[in-house]
C-alpha cells in the first residue's frame, strides 16, 4: 500500500465566529503533484499553515509523515511560502547557509544563473532570483514533502516553466507535492487537484474529471461591453477574457433572450468549458448551500 505522506482528516480552523477552513479532508501521496486551487480567501493558506503545524486545528486531525507535524517530521519537508521564507537583508550565500545548518545538510551549490548573486542581499534581487533562492534553500534536504504556497506568483512565463520543471523534478524523485496557484493552466501540470471555495472543498480530482460534462457559451458580439453587463445583471456567470465573453453552464437560448432584451446583436457557440469556468460554478454552487 502506498504511504500517504500528507493527511487531513475533516479539518476545521475558526478564528472567533469566522471559520476559514470547514470540514476539509485530503491527502498527498510520494511522487504525486497535488494542485490546491481557490480564490482569495478561499482557505489554502490556511490549510496548508494546518498541515505544517505552523497552526493547530479547531477540529480534525492532520498527519505529516505518518504523525503530527512537529519540528522533527518537519525537517524532513520543504515549505516555500508565499512571501518566499528568506531574510532581505541578508545575502543569498548567507540565506543558503543559514537554512543549510538550520537542516542540518550541506549548503547547497549555486547554480550558473545565481553565481553573481551569491554576495548581493536577497531584497536587492529581481522576484525571479529569489524564488530561485528559495526553491534551493527548501531543496537544499532532499524532503519527502514539498510544500509550495504560490511558488510562481508574480514571474514571467519562462521563470514559470523552469520552477514546473524542478517541481516535476522532485516528482519524479517521489517527493509528494501540494502547490497553490492562481494560473489556472498550470492545473494541468498537477497529477491531481483540490478546488476550495470559502473554506470548504469543493471538488477534488483530475482537470478533466472536475470539468466533467460541464459546458459553456461563447458570446461573440461587437457590443462587448454592454453584453457583459447585460448578462452579469442578469446574474450569468459570465466571464471576460480580453473581449472575450464567456458564460459558463448556461442555455444558449436563454442568452440569446437576455441579450436580444438589452438590444445587443450576438452570436453564441456552446464550447467546452474550462477548470476556471468550473470553479466559479462550483464556487456558486457552494455558497448557495
Amino acid at each position: 500500500m502506498t504511504n500517504v505522506l500528507v493527511r487531513a482528516g475533516r479539518v476545521t480552523r475558526r478564528f472567533g465566529k469566522f471559520t476559514a477552513v470547514d470540514d476539509v479532508s485530503m491527502q498527498v501521496q510520494p511522487g504525486e503533484v497535488v494542485g490546491l486551487l481557490g480564490a482569495n480567501g478561499a482557505g489554502k493558506t490556511t490549510l496548508i499553515r494546518m498541515l505544517l503545524g505552523l497552526i493547530a486545528v479547531t477540529s480534525g486531525r492532520v498527519d505529516l509523515l505518518g504523525g503530527p507535524p512537529d519540528r522533527e517530521r518537519r525537517r524532513r519537508l520543504g515549505y516555500v511560502p508565499q512571501g518566499l521564507g528568506l531574510y532581505g537583508d541578508l545575502t543569498v550565500r548567507e540565506n543558503l547557509s543559514f537554512s543549510a545548518r538550520a537542516y542540518r545538510t550541506a549548503e547547497p551549490a549555486l547554480p550558473a544563473a545565481l553565481t553573481a548573486y551569491a554576495d548581493v542581499l536577497v531584497r536587492s534581487l529581481p522576484l525571479g532570483a529569489q524564488r530561485q533562492v528559495a526553491f534551493l534553500a527548501a531543496l537544499a534536504h532532499s524532503p519527502e514533502v514539498l510544500v509550495l504556497d504560490e511558488p510562481t506568483s508574480g514571474v514571467d512565463v519562462l521563470a514559470r516553466a523552469a520552477l514546473w520543471d524542478t517541481i516535476r523534478a522532485q516528482a519524479e524523485r517521489s517527493t509528494g507535492i501540494l502547490v497553490t496557484t492562481h494560473y489556472m493552466q498550470e492545473a494541468q501540470q498537477c497529477d491531481r487537484l483540490l478546488l476550495m471555495s470559502d473554506g470548504r472543498l469543493v471538488a477534488e480530482g483530475s482537470e478533466a474529471d472536475i470539468i466533467g460534462s460541464t459546458t459553456a457559451v461563447a458570446v461573440r458580439t461587437g457590443d462587448w461591453a454592454q453584453a457583459f453587463a447585460a448578462l452579469n445583471a442578469a446574474g450569468a456567470p459570465v466571464m471576460l477574457a480580453g473581449r472575450a465573453i464567456r458564460v459558463a453552464n448556461a442555455d444558449p437560448a436563454e442568452l440569446a433572450q437576455i441579450l436580444m432584451a438589452a438590444g445587443i446583436e450576438a452570436s453564441l457557440q456552446p464550447v467546452p468549458a474550462t477548470i476556471e469556468e468550473r470553479m466559479l460554478m462550483l464556487s456558486r454552487q457552494a455558497k448557495a448551500s
